[in-house]
């Protein structure tokens, strides 16, 4: 029986969503077929049934894989950042965190579909919905130790604040997927400016959104 090297399972798997990721963002779920990420992958259908059982459970590895390039994962980091002592500045560091995907070419495009898809498919709904919860529970608990040290505004509600950082984190998503000529990366010091004047309105910033 030959042994499977978990490193190269995980190097093919990888370089599978890679090759799919690139087809889904441009042509959709459903106009993308498994001959066309066989071909992209430089693999036989048989090969890549080898890994994964269809074309469903590759786009649901596209949204299950978040690691890091330093090997840490989403989950970590928000882990990290609902341990820290400082929860003003780890608030802005999980927005940075959640903003930055929004600005890779592909990934808005990608959340649009996975949105419509979700529709369709319980199973990815929950993925996504579990995704979302772990995040809003995150921006919730850093709002609420904030307001306890004394860092933004006592009056606001913590849970009502969290839902209006992810509307504008998605605003980002959304317009990056529908406006050809909106450059995410280029509204991250906005997005910070507007959090911070949002949350702490009798600290107003003398140049730029200080980050502490």
């Amino acid at each position: 029986m030959r042994t499977v090297d978990p490193a190269k399972h995980r190097a093919r798997r990888r370089h599978i969503i890679n090759a799919a990721t690139e087809l889904f963002a441009a042509r959709g779920f459903e106009r993308t077929t498994t001959a066309e990420i066989c071909k992209a992958a430089g693999m036989s259908a048989g090969n890549l049934f080898h890994y994964f059982p269809n074309k469903r459970a590759i786009f649901h590895a596209v949204f299950e894989d978040d690691e890091h390039d330093d090997g840490t994962t989403k989950s970590e980091r928000l882990a990290a950042a609902r341990a820290s002592e400082d929860p003003w500045n780890a608030l802005l560091d999980t927005v940075d965190l959640l903003a930055a995907p929004a600005t890779q070419p592909l990934v808005p495009a990608l959340v649009m579909e996975a949105m419509i898809q979700a529709h369709r498919d319980p199973e990815l709904e929950a993925l996504l919905s579990r995704d979302n919860d772990e995040e809003r529970s995150t921006i919730t608990a850093l709002l609420q130790n904030a307001a306890a040290s004394g860092h933004i505004d006592p009056t606001l509600n913590p849970d009502d604040a969290a839902g209006w950082v992810m509307a504008l984190i998605a605003a980002l998503y959304t317009s990056a997927a529908t406006e050809p000529s909106f450059n995410p990366a280029d509204q991250l010091p906005t997005l910070r400016l507007i959090l911070h004047r949002f949350l702490r309105p009798d600290a107003a910033p003398a140049s730029g959104p200080p980050r502490s």
